[in-house]
Formats: structure tokens, C-alpha cells, sequence
């Protein structure tokens, strides 16, 4: 699914949704997954390849402390976990991920002692940096990491 790119959070969360996989992957039916329409393979250059413009899309804290409030009150996560649960792009800014809930979620860290760090930020940049020298496109990228982000690299065949 492709939305309008904004630096806004947009939608609203179904009112029961699972985390599926141990916690590792969210629920398909409230979390999809969504991409921005104005990254495309011909913008790569000008978009998720341009040093800094994440932070161009990325939604205000001031949205998304509201918004992962209610993803964990909607993923039955209670409050108590909010310090080690990342408001997390499932396809990530990285890869022309949207801003949309249905490509938010409350991802628990898998890292102990890193606060609401997680290990698929590293396959997140590792992928973004795949994509950008040209090793993979950006559509199987978004695939492979929706699909299940533990194995992407190696289904992409750049894994580090």
C-alpha cells in the first residue's frame, strides 16, 4: 500500500491487534505495512539515498508519543514496557516507509539494556545502504523486510 509522503502520522488503530512471530512481527491485518508513493526506484537519488531525509518525513514527537500510547493500548502492551518499546516504521523511513499506523507499531527492544533499541534498526540501515549502491532494488528491499525482517538480508543475498 502507497500513501501521500508527510511528516505526519496518519490513521487510526483497529481496536484489538497481536504481535505475531514472539513479538518480533506485527499483527498483518492492523500493521501491513505502507510506503511512501514519492519514493520510488527513479527518487531513490533525491529521497531514502539523501544523507539526512528521514528527518524530513519523520512525524514531530509531539504526534508520535500520542500514537505509540495508543498502537501499545491497541497491541495490549501495557504502559509499564514504554521505556524498551519503539514506535517502529515496520517498513522502515529508511526503505520509503509511510508514517501511516498501518506501518506503525509497538516493537519491543530485543536488546537488553538499550533502552527501546532493537536489533532490526541495523538491518534496517544495512538494507537502506544495499539498496542505495544499487545490490538490491527498492521494492524487494520492502518486501524481504515486511516479510520477516530477521531473514531479508539473507533472502536478498547481501547479508553482512
Amino acid at each position: 500500500m502507497t500513501v501521500p509522503a508527510s511528516g505526519h502520522v496518519s490513521g487510526v488503530y483497529p481496536a484489538r491487534c497481536r504481535a505475531v512471530d514472539g513479538g518480533q512481527r506485527p499483527d498483518p491485518t492492523c500493521t501491513p505495512g505502507a510506503v511512501q508513493d514519492a519514493v520510488t526506484q527513479a527518487t531513490i537519488g533525491s529521497t531514502i539515498c539523501r544523507h539526512g531525509w528521514t528527518a524530513t518525513v519523520r512525524a514531530p514527537e509531539s504526534e508520535t508519543t500520542k500514537v505509540k500510547k495508543a498502537a501499545m493500548i491497541a497491541y495490549g502492551e501495557p504502559a509499564s514496557t514504554s521505556s524498551t518499546t519503539e514506535l517502529d516504521h515496520f517498513v522502515p523511513l529508511e526503505l520509503g516507509g509511510s508514517n501511516d499506523v498501518r506501518n506503525l507499531w509497538p516493537e519491543p527492544s530485543d536488546e537488553p539494556g538499550r533502552g527501546v533499541g532493537n536489533s532490526k534498526d541495523e538491518v534496517e540501515n544495512h538494507l537502506n545502504a544495499a539498496v542505495c549502491r544499487g545490490q538490491v532494488g527498492l521494492v524487494a528491499a520492502q518486501q524481504a523486510i515486511a516479510a520477516d525482517w530477521t531473514t531479508a538480508e539473507q533472502t536478498l543475498g547481501v547479508a553482512r
